[in-house]
């Protein structure tokens, strides 16, 4: 792959952890056998962490860029925000302790980056054995928001030449320093732990900003998705986990979709919806699929499309409030 340019910008590599140990070991030893060594890693540990703090006192890490940026707060939100304060990087790389990028991962970062200069992010595949052998392994349509509102996210199993997209994902994201000047990770997401969505509000408020997003399969990770320490258990149903995903999902929309497109997703959300946040047709297909968990999915996803659209509401209402006083 060819650089353009002499001189070639700095990368900080930004990691949220908390209790994991066993999957950062394996993350900070992908990072050390990168092509494009990265200038700065910023691992970001909760004051109460005890384990992992005890983790980076006894292993020899061998990982002279690594900084440990301490957080007070719960929640990847609050971890990804304190990682984004502290790093000095032109590009800001982010992935999760569970993941492991391959060892040209920073190299063809850094490589889309310096080839065009109105990319603001871009993105890659992150392999996920168990989801292979459950979907499939390839993808056409990777991080898209169709206009009605359906989400296709697919970023594990994208194939092919790179394509721009509508958002990326959390664990495989990376970021052009300016085209993130004045924007931070939404405080206002619900969960105390994954806080769902979080990436896909990011990433559409840089596009939202003017920049492109990149999608491309060869920027990739090994992902190992771990368990998480709050209620979003991933595939096993949670009614809080189900409302603060749908709640996020529905919430970041609106701030992104113009005045009919939103009434036109709200209508599609309410009366069909999908398996995952279902509506009135897709709570009927439940009743038949799982019986004894059709009513409280579809409770659960009704009142976190609800909630989301209120928060959206207070939002504009509190950006109204502020223009008057102004």
């Amino acid at each position: 792959m060819k650089m353009i340019g002499d001189s070639m910008p700095a990368i900080s590599v930004v990691i949220p952890t908390y209790r994991r140990t066993h999957d950062l070991r394996r993350c900070l030893r992908a990072l050390r056998t990168q092509i494009r060594a990265p200038d700065e890693v910023l691992l970001v540990v909760r004051d109460t962490d005890e384990e992992t703090r005890s983790f980076l006192e006894a292993e020899p890490i061998e990982l002279s860029s690594l900084r440990i940026v301490a957080v007070t707060e719960p929640g990847q939100v609050a971890a990804l925000n304190a990682g984004l304060r502290c790093s000095s990087g032109e590009i800001v790389a982010i992935t999760d302790d569970d993941a492991a990028p391959r060892s040209d991962w920073l190299l063809r970062i850094e490589n889309h980056f310096v080839q065009d200069a109105a990319l603001g992010g871009i993105g890659g595949r992150d392999w996920i054995p168990t989801e292979l052998r459950r979907s499939g392994f390839r993808r056409a349509r990777v991080g898209k928001v169709q206009w009605f509102g359906r989400v296709i996210g697919n970023h594990h199993l994208g194939d092919g030449k790179p394509r721009y997209v509508d958002f990326l994902k959390g664990a495989n994201m990376s970021y052009r320093r300016t085209a993130i000047e004045g924007i931070r990770f939404h405080t206002g997401l619900k969960g105390v732990g994954a806080q769902v969505n979080n990436d896909m509000e990011f990433s559409m408020a840089v596009k939202r900003a003017g920049w492109k997003l990149l999608y491309d399969p060869l920027v990739a990770i090994d992902h190992y998705p771990a368990s998480r320490f709050d209620e979003d258990q991933r595939h096993a149903f949670n009614e809080i986990a189900m409302h603060n995903r749908v709640h996020n999902e529905t919430y970041v929309l609106l701030l992104n979709f113009g005045a009919l497109r939103r009434m036109i997703f709200m209508a599609w959300l309410l009366t069909i919806g999908t398996r995952a946040s279902p509506g009135l047709l897709q709570w009927v297909r439940l009743l038949v699929r799982e019986p004894g968990l059709a009513n409280g999915k579809w409770m659960a996803a009704l009142r976190g499309t609800l909630d989301g659209y209120r928060a959206w509401r207070a939002c504009g209402d509190n950006r109204q409030a502020r223009k008057r006083e102004g």
